[in-house]
């Protein structure tokens, strides 16, 4: 069942709530990366919100992949988001378009129980975490949604030729990713066969999508990271459905390990092995094995950025060892076709 209905209650009147507003803030403190404005909204009858307002000129995702709607609104407008399992919820209570490319969502409140990327879980919290996701997964197992974003943009998201312009913009997380993928070519870093692969991907991701195809498809979040996620009481309430795609759940998984590793008290592989036994039927182990390597292709820069510019040795050290376990990671992939043009 929902945890959340598509609607609010009769007492929004969107968007004329907001005009009513007694108080607007910006939440500065926000850390997501899109880059879309969010605002902590007080209504007229005290009630405080969330209004995240979303414009390809903002909004990473939208300047990246393209579109004029956000995806999240689609998803939700559609129904998409209606079927989530029982301990699972969104937090969306309203949304509108304005204009011809500005996206309005609001959103429930939820204050400290979002994480930040400074929170840690432990194992107990990890395997709660993954326990949720997988009936996420479970849910919408050979049904997913219509309304999502078609998975080899969301794929190729990070590809160089992909947010080069956009970089000499002045975008500063994409200036980065860009020396990322620079430090990515060097030999010292990463063994030219995986690197090779990853950037050919890059250029043509339709050999790993269609390993993805292949396996068990689902509704994917698309960006589970810690900082979209909010714990409430017994609940995972999952934030910014900014790319959510039909693939194998394996692909939030391998998202996961490769954005929020370093926060996760168990390593990668007993992360893997307990998403496995908590996703049964939704799990697969030749779409994890693309899974975690159109992770690499997704984020490897980010690796490779932090060993060469962090100025702390214990984040370049951990980095390198994470970096190590992702090479051999990719390498099993490769060996056993996944990502190359005859699959």
């Amino acid at each position: 069942m929902a945890c959340w209905s598509t609607r609010w209650d009769p007492g929004l009147v969107a968007p004329g709530a907001l005009d009513d507003a007694i108080g607007r803030a910006a939440l500065v403190e926000h850390v997501g990366k899109s880059g879309a404005a969010l605002e902590r909204v007080t209504l007229a009858n005290g009630r405080t919100v969330v209004v995240k307002r979303v414009t390809p000129e903002t909004d990473l995702t939208l300047a990246v992949l393209g579109g004029s709607v956000a995806q999240e609104y689609v998803l939700w407008r559609s129904g998409g988001l209606a079927r989530l399992p029982e301990g699972v919820g969104h937090a969306i209570l309203d949304g509108w378009t304005e204009g011809e490319d500005a996206t309005v969502i609001v959103m429930r409140d939820l204050g400290d129980t979002v994480l930040t990327w400074d929170d840690r879980l432990d194992a107990v919290t990890c395997r709660w975490v993954l326990e949720r996701v997988a009936a996420l997964h479970l849910a919408y197992l050979g049904d997913p949604p219509a309304d999502v974003a078609p998975l080899t943009p969301v794929l190729q998201m990070f590809a160089s030729d992909r947010i080069t312009d956009l970089a000499r913009d002045g975008n500063e997380l994409l200036a980065a990713a860009l020396r990322g993928w620079e430090y990515f070519a060097d030999p010292a870093l990463v063994p030219t066969d995986v690197s090779d692969a990853v950037f050919a991907l890059h250029q043509d991701a339709g050999p790993i999508s269609d390993a993805l195809a292949c396996g068990p498809v689902t509704l994917a979040h698309g960006d589970l990271a810690t900082v979209n996620l909010a714990i409430e009481d017994d609940r995972l309430v999952l934030l910014d459905w900014a790319l959510p795609t039909a693939a194998p759940g394996a692909l939030d998984v391998a998202r996961f390990l490769i954005g929020c590793g370093h926060v996760v008290d168990p390593g990668p592989d007993e992360v893997v092995a307990v998403y496995r036994e908590a996703a049964g039927p939704a799990y697969d182990e030749r779409s994890m094995q693309a899974a975690l390597l159109s992770a690499l292709c997704w984020l490897g820069w980010n690796k490779t950025l932090d060993i060469v510019e962090s100025d702390d040795e214990a984040v370049r050290e951990r980095e390198r060892a994470s970096l190590a376990w992702w090479v051999a990671r990719a390498r099993t992939a490769i060996s056993g076709g996944q990502g190359r043009r005859e699959l």
